[in-house]
């Protein structure tokens, strides 16, 4: 399996599929590389290059004790892209990993880029501040912590639920998919799953989001309870003016499996723009 030794030493999974133009994807929390495999699979069929990356502390990749935050998570996607030498990029974030592109493209500029896709994601800031008052309260990122310190299995089972819409009356989600999402939270470590908390919930974006300099695509659900849109990429076109606002309608957080059809056609259909 490939992997790469970062600068710190620690070694991270990730996958490389088809040939064409690139396309790198970046995960969400608590999961692994392993939640894009349909949209992996679709766009390596149809002409794309698609890389993934377990993040650190995430399903195959090391878990070391430190380095739980944006700053070295957007370090560690840049030595992956630089080892790599990928080039005309199209940069795709999901809920976690939107803040990881957005870091990418503040810290380490746009010039490796062709174009930026945002899909339910923790931007422009997810948790409350003074200076952010439209954020979730502290008491929610507080109870997410201490679930997880209290019976993390348990708690996991039943964001999973959540995460997909499976809590709303009518949803057909199987027990394989549930199943399937527990078995990626679970192997990320317990240190990973709590310092990430903090890290997503408490990071304000909104200078990242000012550099973006390229076209810029945002997807997010509008019955997503995770990471509300009202939050955040309804907020994000105010930093991001030229971007483009996609919203699948009654979607969960999860609509990358739940709406994955139509989240296929449409990434490929933005890697294709001219």
């Amino acid at each position: 399996m490939p992997y790469l030794s970062l600068s710190d030493g620690t070694r991270v999974f990730y996958k490389d599929w088809g040939q064409g133009p690139t396309v790198v994807l970046c995960h969400g929390w608590p999961l692994n590389s392993d939640m894009w495999e349909y949209q992996m699979m679709f766009l390596a069929e149809n002409g794309c290059r698609v890389v993934a990356m377990d993040r650190r502390g995430c399903g195959r990749s090391d878990q070391p004790w430190q380095g739980y935050d944006y700053d070295r998570f957007a370090q560690d996607l840049s030595e992956l892209i630089d080892a790599l030498d990928l080039d005309r990029i199209t940069l795709v974030g999901f809920s976690m990993g939107g803040g990881e592109v957005a870091r990418y493209a503040g810290k380490h500029g746009t010039s490796r880029l062709a174009r930026i896709a945002l899909l339910g994601a923790v931007t422009p800031r997810l948790g409350w501040a003074d200076t952010y008052p439209t954020g979730l309260p502290r008491e929610v990122c507080d109870g997410v912590r201490a679930g997880i310190m209290e019976d993390r299995a348990e708690f996991f089972r039943g964001l999973g639920r959540i995460f997909y819409g499976a809590d709303r009356e009518g949803a057909a989600i199987s027990d394989g998919l549930l199943a399937q999402y527990h078995q990626m939270a679970m192997s990320c470590s317990l240190k990973s799953s709590h310092d990430c908390v903090g890290a997503f919930s408490e990071t304000d974006f909104r200078d990242d989001l000012g550099a973006f300099n390229v076209p810029t695509l945002l997807i997010h659900g509008d019955d997503d309870s995770l990471v509300p849109i009202e939050v955040t990429s309804r907020l994000a076109l105010d930093y991001v003016p030229h971007a483009r606002l996609v919203i699948y309608e009654g979607a969960a957080h999860g609509f990358i499996f739940t709406h994955k059809d139509r989240l296929n056609n449409d990434l490929l259909q933005f890697v294709e723009e001219r």
